[in-house]
């Protein structure tokens, strides 16, 4: 999988939780909760729909690491590299 279909993962995922913004059109580099206007229980709902997507563990130490779009698209990008490498 590559960063282009993690980021439309996410994007989808971001949707799923906050129908009523546009992920797309979100600064890649913004902070998340921000940008769409979610609070901590939908960050977490979409931090459980993408390890239910994608089989990926990310531990609440790591959830920071997902606040932007693009640090969630290197994240799991590195994540699901290191699984296959396992």
């Amino acid at each position: 999988m590559n960063a282009a279909d993690i980021r439309s993962i996410v994007c989808q995922e971001l949707n799923n939780i906050a129908p009523e913004a546009d992920p797309g059109s979100v600064d890649p580099a913004a902070d998340l909760r921000e940008a769409l206007d979610i609070d901590s229980m939908d960050f977490l709902n979409f931090i459980t729909a993408v390890h239910h997507r994608l089989g990926v563990d990310i531990p609440e130490l790591d959830y920071p690491k997902l606040i932007t779009v693009n640090g969630a698209v290197a994240y799991l990008e590195n994540k699901l590299k290191g699984d296959a490498k396992a």
